[in-house]
């Protein structure tokens, strides 16, 4: 049997986008969300994933660059695979925990990113108005989750496990 030739395996293996996300709460279970300049939707803090960067390093600075923040990162919540759509190819999504924030402390981040027009805490129900559906029911799973203390697998944001 003939081998195929390793850099022609490599070559072969699917790539996957990456973004890891940070969810920030009250006490209330109000979400953070950040409004993007690039586009439509809200997003919590967060972003794609750079090349030989592991998702926990993006989260830590994105969440700096974006609203200012900088502290330890909580555990890892929720890994979300994203099917490809027509615009985008398939992913995996990480939300970690960001632990707990006031509206003070909200009112008072520094948003010098560009790439953030504003940001705010909102019930559920009123950041799934903002952001995609497919955040919106990851949003969902990752509160859940935190309560629980517990890590929850999910396929376009719908539990499969954990």
């Amino acid at each position: 049997m003939d081998l195929l030739p390793f850099d022609e395996y490599v070559r072969s293996l699917h790539r996957k986008r990456m973004s890891a996300g940070v969810l920030f709460r009250d006490a209330a279970d109000r979400v953070l969300l950040v409004e993007p300049s690039y586009k439509p939707h809200w997003d919590i803090p967060g972003g794609a994933v750079d090349a030989e960067e592991a998702p926990w390093t993006t989260a830590v600075r994105e969440v700096r660059e974006e609203v200012g923040i900088d502290r330890p990162l909580g555990r890892l919540l929720v890994v979300d695979h994203a099917s490809a759509d027509d615009r985008m190819p398939e992913g995996l999504a990480f939300v970690f925990d960001g632990g707990y924030i006031t509206a003070d402390q909200v009112s008072r981040l520094a948003l010098t990113d560009p790439e953030i027009v504003s940001a705010g805490l909102y019930t559920l129900d009123e950041a799934a108005a903002r952001v995609k559906p497919s955040l919106a029911a990851r949003l969902c799973v990752a509160v859940e989750a935190a309560a629980r203390g517990e890590l929850a697998l999910c396929e376009d944001g719908k539990r499969v496990a954990g």
